[in-house]
């Protein structure tokens, strides 16, 4: 006698469905945003008439890049993962290109040459390295977690000339970022506590022997800014007024003393300074948060992907993320040395905005939960 339910388990399918992005970490990304958009236009805004330029130029510049970076992010978060694990390598020998095309082609900002310029549209390739390492050490730690095998080197090589090309232009700080994001993924793939440990102490003593003399003044800066309150110290010394005036609540959306040509790069490297002043020690902790929340959703994305690039690749996103933001804050609280690093999602800076959001769109497909569905259908 047959069984009545062996036409049905012979006459099956199975297909793939995909369960909704991760709405939290979108909301906590879309208001650091609007924030950001916010705290430009009143940070910026005296800047901009004092240039000759309407009020709204900075905050209008960041709103474009906003409405690219938000269309790069819906359409990355519906583009499958692990796909980046193929075009990990070429897309960082394409990063290594527009890096080379900085050091001959590049334009020059406050003694540094980091951007390149195409018509009125200026970009910063160092920017997009972020998301070149982590695909490059997702790629390989997911494959071999021995950092001394010699077919690791296609994955290194890259690494290892990007680092060389950025701290050339200089940009210590996007070093620094580099270097912490990638032992945070040697570590999260299962890496060698010794081995990391002494990766820290050659790096630390790698840096302190290539620092040029002006990064060794900032330092010193750094440690007693009264030194050159008028110089060196300048910003140090206004971004802490801005804090002591800010208080608990703040002084108000809009009401900041220090924007008025006493904070020079409050609307990028000392947004946060600005913050403080408006909304005060209170506003500073919700921005806090939000990033440590945004943290949290990202790790926890990565502890639930099923595989092993997926996991590696949602933790450095991450963490690269909020290693940035963890620097900004640090300068702008003087808890370390004037390093030229944006807030992410909040600082102007249009490449720093659009990659981030770039980053987020691929976090976001990798929260989607893939669940094998089987279908049932009759013979006819």
């Amino acid at each position: 006698m047959s069984n009545p339910n062996y036409k049905d388990r012979r006459n099956t399918q199975s297909s793939v469905i995909l369960s909704p992005y991760d709405g939290t970490l979108t909301f906590i990304v879309i208001f650091l945003i609007i924030i950001g958009l916010l705290a430009i236009f009143s940070a910026g805004a005296p800047k901009c008439i004092i240039q000759g330029a309407p009020s709204t130029f900075f905050v209008a510049r960041q709103f474009i890049w906003f409405i690219l970076g938000l269309f790069a992010m819906f359409s990355l978060s519906k583009i499958n993962y692990k796909l980046y694990d193929k075009i990990a390598i070429p897309f960082a020998w394409g990063i290594i290109v527009l890096l080379i095309g900085v050091h001959f082609l590049g334009t020059t900002v406050n003694g540094a040459t980091r951007w390149l310029s195409i018509g009125p549209i200026q970009f910063q390739p160092s920017e997009a390295s972020k998301l070149a390492v982590i695909m490059l050490l997702s790629s390989c730690f997911s494959r071999n977690i021995n950092v001394f095998d010699s077919r690791q080197l296609k994955y290194f090589i890259p690494i290892i000339i990007m680092v060389g090309l950025i701290f050339k232009q200089p940009n210590l700080s996007m070093v620094i970022i580099l270097g912490l994001s990638s032992m945070f993924m040697y570590f999260a793939a299962g890496g060698s506590i010794k081995l990391i440990v002494s990766m820290i102490c050659l790096g630390v003593l790698g840096v302190s022997t290539m620092i040029r003399s002006f990064q060794k003044q900032r330092i010193m800066i750094w440690l007693n800014p009264d030194a050159d309150p008028y110089g060196g110290g300048y910003n140090i010394i206004q971004s802490m007024l801005a804090f002591v005036a800010g208080g608990f609540f703040g002084e108000g959306y809009g009401n900041s003393r220090q924007k008025l040509g006493w904070l020079p790069e409050g609307h990028t490297d000392f947004i946060y300074a600005v913050l403080g002043e408006e909304f005060g020690f209170l506003g500073c902790i919700i921005i806090i948060g939000l990033f440590l929340a945004f943290l949290q959703r990202g790790l926890l994305i990565s502890a639930k992907c099923e595989d092993v690039f997926g996991k590696l690749l949602a933790a450095g996103i991450t963490v690269s993320i909020c290693i940035q933001a963890f620097i900004n804050i640090s300068v702008a609280s003087s808890m370390l040395p004037a390093t030229g690093v944006p807030l992410p999602f909040i600082s102007y800076g249009g490449t720093s905005l659009f990659i981030t959001m770039c980053m987020v769109g691929i976090l976001l497909n990798i929260s989607k939960k893939r669940i094998r569905r089987i279908m049932q259908f009759d013979e006819q």
